[in-house]
């Protein structure tokens, strides 16, 4: 595993790490046995930074990280998330009262006396135009209950307005061979500002592992089921907004430029990581064996010019009319 510096909180991290929403809920049916193991084998692939949120099974993907951190010596960095339990999820549910509360919740979930990093949840828009919501979280940061924040974006807009405040350490975002447009204007002016990147969905809720086709069935309690057109959440968040049809198309092309002895998602993910500004990718794990793979991707060697420009191609033929000036 290799690590690469997360902005200027200090900390060096897994350029593969661990994003917990599987586990918690929202991808089908998950055993808890199943989901510690996975855990505990992405330690063991020398995993050190792993991603959650209060609202993944309302604090119980938090409560399982919080077991393994008493299973392991190792340091472990866990980032959460804090906002989208509100209801209705409006901009001014996000005051310095609701996030506080929220705060509390995932200090007792982790078993923690400060979180090491807590990032807005995909607020509304009109939250990055509200100064009072950061100093919010500066004063949260003064009284030691949480070390570092940053953010979580649908929009590249967001992004870039999301790092004119000085506080903002991190910024999470959709990023993968689907979502290209991040790597423009923002990592530009992200890596400016030291600002560290954590690429979510980076296998676009599993179509680019290249195991899901025209036939895959998806359980009810599964968002690639639910929220296809973004019945419940930004559609953007299920297969990076793609129609399915037209991925599985693209798929089928990508599937051709990955190199013989490596899978797809392991191609995918050392993809992201040919981009610098980039500090990790966070795939998601419900099994050890899908964890063990993905972390293999870090050690792979670097992807050449041509398969680069290729995947761009494919990309611009695609992919970007759907997506490109959505997000």
């Amino acid at each position: 595993m290799n690590y690469r510096p997360l902005g200027t909180t200090g900390w060096n991290v897994s350029e593969i790490s661990f994003g917990a929403w599987a586990i918690g809920g929202a991808w089908g049916t998950v055993d808890d046995r199943e989901s510690m193991a996975a855990l505990h084998q992405a330690i063991d692939s020398g995993v050190n930074f792993i991603d959650t949120a209060d609202v993944y099974g309302m604090g119980h993907s938090e409560r399982l990280i919080a077991q393994l951190k008493k299973d392991r010596k190792e340091e472990i960095v866990v980032a959460t998330k804090a906002g989208r339990r509100l209801s209705p999820h409006t901009a001014d549910g996000y005051n310095a009262a609701n996030l506080t509360g929220f705060i509390e919740d995932s200090l007792r979930n982790l078993d923690v006396e400060a979180l090491d990093l807590v990032q807005l949840h995909c607020p509304p828009t009109a939250v990055y135009y509200r100064p009072e919501v950061f100093e919010a979280l500066d004063r949260l940061v003064e009284a030691g209950k949480i070390r570092n924040y940053g953010v979580s974006v649908e929009k590249v807009e967001e992004a870039l307005k999301a790092i004119e405040f000085p506080g903002v350490k991190t910024v999470q975002i959709i990023f993968n061979c689907f979502r290209l447009r991040p790597s423009q204007l923002f990592f530009e002016q992200a890596a400016n500002k030291q600002i560290g990147i954590l690429a979510r969905v980076p296998l676009a809720s599993g179509l680019l592992t290249g195991r899901i086709n025209a036939a895959s069935e998806f359980e009810e309690g599964d968002h690639r089921k639910f929220n296809r057109h973004g019945e419940r959440f930004d559609m953007g968040e299920t297969f990076s907004g793609v129609d399915f049809e037209t991925a599985l198309a693209a798929v089928e092309e990508i599937r051709a430029l990955v190199p013989e002895g490596i899978s797809m998602a392991q191609f995918a993910l050392r993809w992201i990581l040919m981009h610098p500004a980039v500090t990790c990718a966070i795939p998601g794990g419900k099994r050890p064996s899908q964890v063990k793979d993905n972390c293999a991707a870090s050690g792979l060697p670097a992807l050449s010019d041509a398969t680069m420009a290729a995947v761009a191609r494919i990309y611009d033929a695609r992919i970007r009319p759907l997506v490109h000036q959505r997000w």
